[in-house]
């Protein structure tokens, strides 16, 4: 079993922070570890099945067969396909492959990008794998999954029908890399099923963990041509998409377009034609198959008006699904272009200008930190803040400044193993200037700040996509960066990631303690012999309270007729007190124990009283924000996402009774630490461990 998500969540962290899920360290997917499985077959001589992504229907998919092809699969091994299987013939090229039942276009036109670039294509598929060299059917590939490299464990079991693979295929009967490497994605994204629809972009940043760009060909920069021979030149994946039809096929248009439909792009070149010169663009359709038509295709006349060298470079008459296209054509008849490199230097004439990035992880969570866009300006404020202080220009890069300075992206995280199931939320990011009186400022930004406000940049629209991203020129200057999906209350975790060929530094406000004004309530003072009377009222023989006791007293004296409590003091949340205040370790409360428990139970009261504007009886998540500072506790983000989750439950309201246990066990807990801690950290044993964690 594994260990509780809080634990994990710190785990992945320190796994983060020791270069695991990085290139050269990448984490165990499921947690299987490829030399392990792979020498315990050898060593046991039988062949690898995976129990994480079996042989049969489930690895498949919903929706992507008919029942009838689906009774038909049969999972077989490449040597039950082809004789002497081989994992690449003749090296890895785009006309490998072609496209099978799958509608994963915009995943095999990726794979296209990725083969013009061998360096990045030996990382995901782990060099040299064989079906000679200590074969036992187990093979593993890399993908960058969400801010971390993975290592995918398959088994070579492949679906067919008759024999044939049913899904992507090698044009050379023997070769099995295609396949496999198809497999491994099938099984990140949950199935087959799975990796139907998608964008290019997806797939090229899983392959380089890099950043990708998109223009809008509707609206493409002037100099589009330029970015994109810059961009070929820094080993960039580029891909492109054409606009859908009228119905969801993927019809061919007149002029050989297939419409909604995913291309690569495999070369940028610069001709001369009758004393022109025409830039044009290389496109490949991952079908392997269907080509444009128009100028400057297979069998375009205009081929006669450039050099016999051009031609015989360049010109390949062949029905391969590659083709040449002008730049003009190519901005008219397709619909955006994306580029995914490791960084984009390429944006900038001076290749000497190198920008630099800075990853921060995020999350929205409903009621806690999830506030919405600019239309709901009473939680806006509640979203995740990163404060950025742009220096001045690189000394390299000003000569030379370029239309950006400054590229923000932003991932969502899926919420659901099924890339198919996982809830794509519309996502976007603000940016603000901070004015002078606000500069240094530290934690997160008012209320008030966003009203008197208006952001400086941001995303053009919200789209339900996994990434969107925005390309700017911010002058030198103190800014705020605030991710957000569209409507608030709505749960998810994000990257938000920022490259810069400017001097940058980056601060996440969202885990600093909250800034936001809170007035302190008017506390009472109670009389000592008060307290004194009451504990006498409630005690045992021997001058102590249990927890029944204690839970008699609270629901009497604390809660009856002064809140709508209903349920009152749970006989567990009264134990808790009980062990939280318990110095003696008793199971029960003396006097001065009492009354020390007594004096913050009745601040506590007030301060949840003070911050129940409403009245009603209890504190949605905001308020509790506002009343747990009142008490004088730090909190971050994080640490109020997770105390929504405890105690907020499902209806996201916490009464009386659960505020003052929590805060309780925050004050507790927080002493604990304060006296075991050694420079900042606590190194317990574990029978130490296990006393604190069970009697608290």
């Amino acid at each position: 079993m594994p260990p509780p998500g809080v634990c994990m969540s710190i785990m992945q962290a320190r796994d983060k922070n020791d270069g695991i899920g990085t290139l050269a360290n990448p984490e165990k997917f499921n947690n299987q570890d490829f030399q392990q499985l792979k020498q315990f077959c050898l060593s046991n001589g039988y062949k690898y099945i995976d129990d994480r992504f079996p042989p049969d229907n489930s690895s498949i998919g919903e929706e992507l067969l008919s029942p009838k092809d689906m009774c038909r699969v049969k999972w077989l091994r490449p040597a039950e396909i082809a004789k002497r299987p081989c994992f690449t013939v003749d090296g890895i090229s785009r006309f490998d492959y072609g496209q099978g039942l799958a509608g994963n276009c915009w995943f095999l036109a990726s794979i296209g990008a990725l083969t013009f670039q061998t360096c990045i294509m030996e990382q995901v598929l782990h060099g040299q794998q064989s079906f000679e060299h200590d074969y036992c059917g187990i093979f593993h590939f890399k993908f960058w999954r969400f801010g971390r490299w993975v290592d995918v464990v398959i088994d070579d079991k492949l679906p067919t029908i008759d024999g044939q693979l049913i899904f992507v295929h090698s044009k050379t009967p023997n070769e099995f890399w295609p396949a496999l490497m198809e497999k491994a994605y099938a099984k990140v994204c949950g199935s087959y099923a799975d990796m139907n629809l998608g964008n290019p972009s997806e797939a090229m940043m899983d392959f380089t963990g890099g950043v990708y760009i998109t223009f809008k060909l509707a609206d493409a920069p002037p100099n589009l041509w330029n970015l994109l021979f810059r961009a070929a030149k820094c080993n960039s994946l580029m891909g492109c998409e054409t606009p859908p039809g009228e119905t969801p096929g993927n019809t061919v248009a007149p002029n050989g377009l297939v419409r909604g439909h995913a291309y690569t792009l495999t070369g940028i070149i610069q001709l001369m034609s009758k004393g022109r010169p025409v830039n044009l663009i290389r496109v490949y359709n991952p079908w392997g198959r269907v080509e444009w038509t128009g100028d400057w295709s297979d069998n375009s006349s205009l081929w006669q008006t450039v050099s016999p060298g051009d031609r015989k470079t360049c010109l390949s008459v062949v029905e391969d699904g590659e083709f040449w296209i002008t730049v003009e054509d190519f901005c008219k008849h397709f619909r955006s272009v994306d580029i995914c490199c490791l960084c984009p230097d390429f944006l900038d004439k001076n290749p000497a200008c190198h920008w630099t990035a800075t990853v921060h992880e995020g999350r929205w969570v409903t009621g806690t930190t999830a506030g919405g866009c600019l239309n709901f300006p009473d939680t806006f404020w509640i979203n995740p803040q990163y404060q950025v202080k742009i220096e001045g220009l690189k000394k390299v890069c000003s000569e030379t400044q370029g239309d950006y300075n400054i590229l923000v992206t932003l991932m969502q995280k899926p919420d659901k193993r099924n890339r198919r199931l996982a809830k794509t939320l519309h996502i976007g990011f603000y940016i603000f200037g901070v004015p002078s009186q606000m500069k240094g400022h530290r934690g997160k930004f008012p209320k008030t700040f966003f009203k008197t406000n208006v952001p400086v940049a941001k995303t053009e629209k919200y789209i339900d996509s996994r990434t969107v991203m925005g390309l700017f020129w911010l002058n030198p200057g103190e800014y705020l960066i605030v991710p957000t999906s569209f409507n608030p209350d709505e749960t998810a975790s994000f990257i938000l990631s920022i490259f810069s060929k400017v001097e940058t530094h980056i601060h996440e406000n969202s885990n600093d303690h909250y800034m936001e004004e809170i007035p302190k309530p008017t506390l009472k003072g109670e009389d000592i012999d008060d307290k004194q009377t009451l504990f006498r009222k409630y005690c045992d023989q021997f001058g102590e309270v249990d927890a029944e006791q204690l839970q008699r007293c609270l629901n009497v004296n604390l809660l009856q007729g002064s809140v709508k409590e209903t349920k009152g003091f749970s006989l567990e949340s009264c134990r808790s007190m009980v062990a939280l205040m318990d110095t003696s370790v008793t199971g029960r409360l003396n006097s001065v124990e009492f009354l020390r428990l007594w004096s913050k139970a009745t601040t506590y009261k007030d301060i949840f009283l003070h911050s129940d504007v409403d009245r009603s009886g209890y504190l949605s998540v905001s308020q509790l924000r506002n009343a747990i500072m009142s008490s004088g506790i730090r909190l971050t983000d994080n640490l109020l996402n997770l105390i929504a989750l405890r105690y907020g439950g499902t209806s996201g309201i916490v009464s009386l009774g659960s505020f003052i246990s929590l805060v309780l066990r925050m004050d507790r807990m927080a002493k604990i630490f304060r006296e075991l801690n050694n420079g900042g950290t606590i190194s317990l044993q574990d029978n130490e461990w296990m006393h604190i964690t069970m009697y608290a």
